[in-house]
């Protein structure tokens, strides 16, 4: 690694850093500005929500709170749930894997329905498929995860195709059949979470196809004969994945910040869903 790489990647490292620390910071301050605390609204007895308030440290001055929280998040200790009365780290421990999973697949559509569509759309942008395919995408684009996630619901509600919600899973059913059932609960929340993303790779993937083909390179290739399908498939396509390639970081972090409003429709048990309550 040289040392102007390794001099970017700190540079990077540390600003993500001190980002997480004001923003989180932030989220801490908010919280303990507005009125009332976790246990304002239980219906227990003025006593026992002080005796609450003094086990989690809220009667405490909030720079105090601020540093214990501070020592604690350097030690990755997220404390207990007030709701859940669980260690955090348990309950994120129990969730994250479904949340990477759906995450996992979705990406892999996205990456499937939107690079090749990109590709064969922007090649041949007159045909009747290419033009299906753009409106199509544009479609898609306008719709935010949440009413997509509505729409697939009521289209499993209506075929009984795919479980409406939820991780349908038997524990007790053979480890193939867990497997099928878990695809078969996935798939819903995958495409209601990649098709408005994947449409947005595909309109991006089109127009990089589409100036990549304009390149002097491209056209040279071709008049050495080289066949149009392999000058497309194989220069003109790795000429068109920088743009791509260069927010891809950002397509995984719409992922994994989008999948919350997929996870509470759906009702699929992950992060996002755990947020929610």
């Amino acid at each position: 690694m040289t040392s102007t790489l390794r001099g970017f990647l700190l540079r990077r490292l540390l600003r993500a850093s001190i980002l997480t620390i004001v923003v989180s910071s932030a989220a801490l301050t908010l919280v303990h500005l507005a009125p009332g605390d976790a246990f304002s609204d239980l219906s227990i007895d003025a006593e026992a929500a002080a005796a609450e308030r003094a086990r989690y440290g809220l009667d405490q001055p909030f720079l105090h709170q601020y540093l214990s929280w501070l020592r604690r998040a350097v030690t990755l200790d997220l404390g207990e749930s007030t709701r859940f009365r669980r260690p955090v780290s348990t309950l994120l421990a129990e969730r994250l894997p479904q949340t990477l999973m759906l995450g996992v697949a979705a990406l892999a559509i996205i990456i499937t329905l939107g690079i090749p569509l990109g590709v064969a759309g922007g090649a041949r942008p007159d045909r009747w498929w290419a033009r299906l395919t753009r409106g199509a995408s544009m479609l898609l684009v306008s719709i935010p995860p949440l009413v997509m996630s509505l729409a697939l619901l009521l289209l499993a509600a209506r075929t009984g195709w795919f479980p409406a919600g939820g991780l349908s899973v038997d524990t007790d059913a053979p480890l193939l059949e867990r497997l099928l059932d878990t695809i078969r609960s996935l798939i819903l929340p995958a495409l209601a979470l990649a098709l408005p993303i994947a449409a947005s790779v595909e309109r991006l993937q089109a127009a990089a196809v589409s100036d990549a083909l304009r390149e002097p390179c491209i056209r040279a290739a071709l008049a050495r004969g080289v066949s149009e399908t392999r000058a497309i498939w194989n220069h003109a396509f790795r000429l068109s994945l920088k743009p791509v390639l260069a927010i891809f970081g950002i397509i995984v972090g719409t992922v994994l910040s989008g999948s919350l409003v997929v996870e509470v429709v759906m009702q699929w048990p992950g992060v996002g869903g755990l947020m929610y309550e």
